[in-house]
């Protein structure tokens, strides 16, 4: 029988695991067809929620846990689960409950029809705050006028992918990684599976403003250059700018004369000025700050011990 692994970055889920798990595992065991592991990746939790995966792990040979050494991020999570996964295919989803685990059998009722990638779209966004709502919006709208590779709006981690998807996405080396982008970035065969985001069972994101703002910054670095590229244009329209003035000062002096000078649009010019100056050199610091930790070529991850893979050992990437 075929084998479907879920990937669950957790991060502080210990109200919602035991929700999860019996929800998850009432749809799974439904599916005859299908054998399936639930991959658990506990991503630096301070609450009981490593305690609470390895009593669950001992008592269901399906599950596996994944203990990072420490809080790497739920893209460094999302990553260590993706290459541990074994199944022919793989299904990354949050321990929350806001991805409905009902979903799960038209994801793969549609993998099966021959697509290699099923996604799952969001209805509406109604369980997230207004604010949140309009600079996702904000965001897709200018990540994907910046970038070759779009990104599907309202589509999340919420996904069902095919072996041969996980194993180009294993193919990336980059450190820094954006999944959403990286996802979008190799391709294959897609389709849509739309479903109504619920709230959170239990807890509070770890993704607040300035997480998100962060995350918003890598994604756009990430996949595009324009943000480099739109200085060489704006530093040529203020020199354009600033040789059409310097023509008509010319002109305007030998008709009518010398102005007094005026300190006030000379302290505003150089202000403005140096603000653009100031604005360019923090894009290029983003671009060489990301070039920096790539270098290092530092893990992506590290894993502390892994649960329930029977002969491995702990192992980093």
């Amino acid at each position: 029988m075929s084998l479907i692994s879920l990937v669950v970055p957790c991060h502080n889920e210990a109200d919602n695991i035991p929700v999860f798990l019996d929800r998850t595992r009432a749809v799974l065991e439904k599916l005859a067809e299908f054998n399936y592991e639930i991959i658990f990746v506990n991503d630096g939790s301070r609450d009981a929620t490593l305690d609470i995966l390895m009593r669950a792990a001992g008592e269901d040979r399906r599950l596996r846990v994944i203990d990072l050494s420490r809080n790497f991020g739920k893209e460094s999570a999302l990553t260590a689960g993706i290459d541990n996964a074994r199944g022919e295919a793989v299904i990354p989803i949050d321990a929350d409950l806001q991805h409905p685990p009902e979903v799960i059998p038209q994801l793969i009722a549609r993998w099966q029809s021959g697509y290699d990638v099923v996604l799952a779209e969001r209805i509406s966004r109604l369980a997230d705050h207004s604010i949140q709502r309009l600079f996702s919006r904000a965001f897709y709208r200018i990540h994907n006028s910046l970038s070759e590779c779009e990104i599907p709006e309202n589509v999340g981690d919420f996904r069902l992918m095919d072996r041969r998807v996980v194993d180009a996405l294993r193919l990336l080396p980059e450190r820094r990684r954006f999944m959403k982008g990286i996802f979008a970035w190799v391709g294959f065969r897609t389709t849509r599976v739309k479903f109504d985001v619920l709230q959170r069972h239990a807890g509070r994101s770890s993704f607040q403003g300035w997480q998100l703002w962060n995350l918003a910054l890598e994604g756009i670095t990430s996949f595009s250059t324009v943000p480099l590229r739109v200085w060489t244009y704006i530093g040529g329209a203020i020199s354009l700018a600033t040789l059409v003035y310097a023509f008509w000062m010319v002109v305007r002096t030998l008709l009518f004369g010398i102005d007094v000078p005026g300190y006030a649009s000379l302290f505003s010019t150089v202000l403005f000025l140096g603000g653009i100056q100031l604005v360019g050199i923090g894009v290029l610091g983003e671009y060489t700050g990301r070039i920096y930790m790539e270098v290092k070529q530092r893990p992506t991850y590290i894993v502390r011990e892994l649960y329930g893979f029977p002969g491995e050992e702990s192992k980093h990437r």
